[in-house]
Parts: structure tokens; sequence; C-alpha cells
């Protein structure tokens, strides 16, 4: 009799058999079952990190006081360095409160008693009423915008009265805290 080698290759349900030579008798095939071989991975450039990191979310470093502050002059009144600060005004007709960037002259939110539907629920647009208010709607208007610290300094000769401590208690009742924390400064 003669030996015949088989040498076949079976692909069954992701398995690959590899027989080995035998005889054509009564002799069974042994076979060595091995699982399919899996390409080895690769890092995609999706995944790679970058080595040098660009920070997006512009107030990250500023709600951990790492940001910078600009100092200015010394001799300038109101001081610049802040990161927000709230500057109210009350005039004889209405009451109105900013919150500047020490970024921008332009004020990022603003209440004032000049607003439709301010107006329309009071008696009057410049009383301590009217003043504590503008304090409910901009604090709340700060905690939608994700501010919560803030530098106030009012001045100094309207600092004790009702009106202006009735906007200052009606912003702190809202969660907004009146004072930023001080600068960390991490040497390198």
């Amino acid at each position: 009799m003669a030996l015949r080698v088989i040498g076949r290759s079976v692909r069954l349900l992701g398995q690959i058999q590899r027989c080995r030579p035998v005889m054509a008798t009564n002799q069974t095939a042994q076979c060595l079952s091995q699982a399919a071989s899996q390409p080895e991975p690769r890092a995609d450039e999706n995944e790679s990190v970058n080595p040098t990191f660009v920070n997006r979310n512009p107030r990250n470093l500023e709600q951990m006081a790492l940001a910078v502050k600009d100092r200015g002059w010394k001799t300038i009144w109101p001081h610049r360095e802040f990161y927000h600060r709230l500057e109210f005004s009350r005039t004889q007709h209405h009451v109105t409160a900013h919150v500047f960037s020490s970024s921008s002259p332009v004020p990022v939110l603003s209440c004032s008693t000049k607003e439709w539907s301010l107006k329309k629920e009071l008696a009057s647009t410049s009383c301590v009423v009217a003043c504590q208010a503008v304090g409910e709607v901009l604090a709340h208007r700060c905690q939608q915008a994700g501010i919560t610290r803030m530098v106030y300094r009012a001045i100094p000769w309207t600092y004790r009265s009702d009106a202006v401590q009735s906007f200052r208690s009606a912003m702190k009742e809202g969660g907004i805290t009146l004072s930023e924390p001080r600068r960390k400064y991490i040497s390198t």
C-alpha cells in the first residue's frame, strides 16, 4: 500500500485546522486546531496623544485660580485684578447691574429695570425692592452662565445704603460669591 500524504487546510467557523500526513489505510487523521490569527492592534491617529496639549476651555484655569490676572496700574480705580467684576449703578429712574470679564470692555451679563419683564412686576424702578429684584435676576443669569465668583467693589460712600445692601444680599442668596480666590503662583 502506498502512503499518500494528505496536507490540507480547512477553514471552519473561524478556526484553521491543519491535518498531519496520514496513511490511507485504516488510520484516522490527526488534526491540530488553532484559532485564526488576529491582526496586531495599531494606534490610530485618533487614539494617539498630542505631545503639546492646548486647553480649549478658557475658564478652566480661571476656576482653579491659575489664570493670570491683569494687574494694571496701581493708580487706576477700580483695580483691574479680577476675572469677573460686578458693577452696580442706581440712577434717579433705573437700577442696572453688569458683569464684566477682564478680557473685554463689553458686559458679559447685565440686568436692568429697563427690561420689560422686570419693569412690569415692580411698582417703582428705583426703590430698594427694585435693587433686590435686579440682584435676584442677575444671580440666576450668572448661575446659568456658570459664573459663581466675581469681584464687587462698591463706591465707599454708597456701600452702606439699603439699596446696595439688598442687592448684595440677593446676589449672595442666589449662590454668587462676591469675592474671588487669590491667584495661585506655581513655580516651574
